[in-house]
């Protein structure tokens, strides 16, 4: 427990620290400086991962999971908590960090949240839509259809989705045709009807990291050969001798396919490094985006790491 904190001291709602960006952004040392800056004022905290390549225990290096000298005593969890043969839903991860947030605030600790997967952190505060499973037969037949056909059944019977969705976005165009054949409903329709977000239950103290990207990206490409320092060779070795499904989330991480194709000796290794570090730049690209835009406009967006924690995060301080 908290010096002089209890859990009834917060009332109605709970706090919940939610740090957010895209890849190499510098999200984990902020957490376990706003962790240690609580401890200085009398509240613990522990850092709860929603990043979704740091869950697998595969994949230490590759997913730049904290060490622990970089933890500095903070408690963290769900990091390399599930085996890479495991697919880890969203459903699955909220599951996990409801638990997380729960057993932080029994004890009177600060929950701080950090990663950069916002489908994670979207179904933890907003729920899940409750689509009944999807029939066999129909996901079978979707799943077979070119890619152009599947787009014009879409056009057809889920208009909407086919607007959002971007044309060659196979895997959530046979989504959401695969929701509207099986149920009778569209996929957006279901998603008006959350259930199970914690989003109205806690005080929400969010930050989300927008760094230069000129800055982002090189210390993408930094990072990836730093990677391959610390055994990431080694890592993608390991996973393909267990001889797992290439579809699981574990062997589509970035990397992953990178260096396995220099391990076949498809690619050279100055190949593998150039490829490696462009897709890493990519994945941040698209974080950075969702990022921006997504979350809710008054989340504070910061561009700098010269800011001071106690402003940015003035209501936790005040419990």
């Amino acid at each position: 427990m908290s010096m002089g904190q209890t859990p009834e001291d917060w009332g109605e709602k709970p706090p919940v620290a939610l740090i957010a960006g895209p890849t190499a952004s510098g999200k984990s040392d902020v957490a376990v400086r706003l962790a240690l800056a609580l401890k200085k004022h009398g509240r613990d905290a522990v850092v709860i991962n929603a990043d979704s390549a740091q869950v697998y225990a595969d994949l230490r290096v590759l997913s730049a999971r904290p060490s622990e000298d970089e933890m500095r005593g903070v408690p963290h969890e769900l990091f390399g908590e599930w085996d890479g043969a495991e697919a880890c839903s969203a459903a699955e991860w909220a599951s996990r960090a409801k638990e997380e947030i729960s057993k932080a605030h029994f004890t009177g600790a600060v929950p701080i949240l950090v990663g950069g997967t916002g489908l994670y952190l979207r179904t933890l505060l907003e729920g899940i839509a409750p689509i009944p499973p999807i029939d066999a037969a129909i996901r079978e037949a979707i799943r077979a259809l070119p890619q152009d056909e599947a787009r014009a059944a879409l056009e057809r019977e889920d208009p909407d989705a086919s607007k959002r969705l971007a044309p060659a976005d196979a895997a959530r165009t046979a989504r959401a045709l695969e929701v509207v054949r099986s149920t009778g409903r569209t996929l957006s329709n279901w998603q008006q009807h959350k259930k199970g977000g914690i989003g109205d239950r806690v005080a929400l103290h969010p930050l989300i990291m927008l760094p230069d990207r000129k800055w982002l990206y090189a210390r993408c490409d930094r990072r990836f050969e730093l990677m391959l320092d610390r055994g990431a060779a080694s890592e993608v070795e390991t996973l393909l001798a267990r001889d797992l499904d290439p579809s699981l989330p574990v062997m589509r991480a970035i990397g992953v396919r990178e260096i396995a194709a220099w391990l076949k000796g498809e690619i050279d290794r100055p190949q593998m490094i150039a490829s490696g570090q462009q897709a890493t730049r990519n994945y941040a690209k698209r974080q950075y985006t969702w990022f921006r835009h997504q979350p809710p406009p008054d989340w504070p967006r910061i561009e700098t790491f010269d800011f001071k924690l106690e402003r940015v995060f003035d209501g936790l301080f005040q419990y």
